[in-house]
């Protein structure tokens, strides 16, 4: 029994001794537990810390960014008469391409074509239909202008054969190879467009001199040397450049930056959209140019012309290239990229002014004439979207006169300021285009000394 009892006292002891043990521990256990909870309160708050650090820093980016955009904008107005001082389709062509190029380094965001001659509204719908004042002259400059100002991977897409496109260097009129042409490749390029040359065969003689021989029946050269008849080599240049100026066009690029090649990085790319069968849930496939369709973030029609942001490529080995479609404005607002021009036809001078795309309308109007006061003393107040308006042959007094919905004689009662941009000029006369280049000029420091003056409102 002693040894029994001796033996439950040790257990006894174990039992106390456990006790304390598990009281201990659940003190330390609730220390652990409280700790544990200070270090996830620190934790979250250190998390609630770096999340608005780097929100603040995305704010900062999106400030910064936010800073390189261009806000105010850009107009232009002019007639569509001027085409009809032109001789030919092909002047009238290269006239237009002055304007758009003048337009395209002045950073023109606006074209407007209005009828200065007030012949009827109609006059600015339609297809052109000859030279003279009765013809079309408003719809060919707008259509050759937004010829122009369409990258080249998209003219197919939006622009088919047309007449007025004649000397533009459409692509759908005829398809020739980027390389010069060898000669005899040339002549039969010659020889399809004008078929009286199809008896002749260019033939390169010993002593360097261009010939042309006679072709026989079996269209053999003939060998008999008095049969062949030495045509100057200008003949020959003129027919090459006659037959280029058909085939690749009068007009030169405009070179913009949303006209990009097909291997140049940029964030931004015009497209069209594709008809092509897309998984639910997915966008649409758009071709921008490049090697690899984009894919964008939502469904859209077929043949719509859109602005893609392009998105990172996460694998350079995808087929196809993601992008968010974004307004046509967003590069310039944004990034402050020069996005191209839009053209809007105008029936008259008034309708360039109540048909305004912007609500706010133009809250600066600038007229061109010789009458006005000198462009050096002009200070332009700060502005968001300017206008400068150009008169034809005539100046801006033949479009008020024949103008049913203006009242007033005298053209600069319309404008804010009413600017001679070439003072002490040499010439009687200053032609639209010339007009344009001098006077985009001479506004250029005021314009930008205007935008960095702070706006009232």
């Amino acid at each position: 029994m002693a040894d029994g009892g001796a033996a439950k006292r040790p257990k006894g002891a174990q039992v106390e001794e456990r006790k304390v043990d598990w009281r201990r521990w659940k003190q330390e256990r609730k220390a652990e537990k409280k700790k544990w909870k200070e270090m996830k309160l620190l934790k979250k708050l250190e998390k609630q810390r770096m999340r608005e650090l780097a929100e603040k820093e995305a704010e900062k980016q999106e400030e910064q960014v936010e800073d390189k955009g261009r806000h105010y904008t850009l107009s232009v107005a002019l007639p569509g008469s001027i085409l009809n001082n032109a001789q030919s389709l092909e002047l009238r062509t290269y006239l237009a391409g002055q304007i758009a190029r003048a337009c395209a380094i002045f950073c023109v965001d606006e074209i407007i074509v209005f009828d200065e001659h007030g012949e009827d509204v109609k006059t600015v719908e339609g297809d052109f239909e000859g030279i003279g004042r009765k013809g079309k002259a408003c719809v060919q400059l707008a259509r050759i202008l937004q010829y122009l100002e369409c990258p080249q991977y998209l003219r197919k897409s939006f622009f088919p054969k047309h007449e007025d496109l004649q000397f533009a260097g459409n692509d759908s009129v005829v398809s020739v190879p980027s390389c010069w042409l060898p000669l005899p490749e040339l002549w039969l390029l010659f020889c399809t467009a004008c078929p009286e040359l199809n008896n002749f065969s260019p033939l390169q003689s010993a002593g360097g001199v261009l010939c042309c021989g006679m072709l026989d029946q079996r269209g053999r050269g003939q060998q008999s040397s008095s049969t062949y008849t030495c045509v100057p080599t200008v003949c020959i240049l003129s027919l090459a450049v006659a037959f280029l100026c058909a085939v690749l066009g009068l007009l030169n690029p405009l070179d913009s930056p949303h006209h990009m090649r097909v291997d140049e990085d940029s964030q931004y790319r015009e497209g069209v959209v594709l008809d092509r069968p897309t998984k639910p849930g997915r966008g649409s496939f758009v071709n921008c140019g490049m090697r690899k369709e984009v894919q964008i973030d939502r469904q859209l029609n077929p043949g719509l012309r859109v602005t893609v942001r392009l998105e990172e490529p996460q694998k350079p080995e995808a087929k196809v290239r993601k992008g968010t479609v974004v307004s046509s404005h967003h590069p310039r607002t944004v990034s402050g990229l020069y996005w191209g021009y839009s053209v809007r036809l105008a029936s008259c001078l008034s309708a360039v002014f109540s048909e305004c795309p912007f609500k706010e309308g133009y809250d600066l109007s600038i007229g061109t004439s010789e009458r006005g006061s000198s462009v050096d003393q002009a200070t332009l107040p700060s502005f968001r979207h300017a206008l400068v308006v150009f008169g034809g042959l005539e100046g801006l007094e033949a479009g008020v006169d024949v103008d049913p919905n203006l009242e007033v004689t005298d053209p600069s009662v319309l404008f804010d300021f009413y600017l001679n941009t070439c003072p002490s000029q040499g010439s009687r006369t200053i032609r639209t285009e010339e007009a344009l280049l001098i006077s985009l000029s001479a506004l250029r420091p005021h314009i930008d000394e205007a935008v960095k003056t702070p706006s009232n409102s």
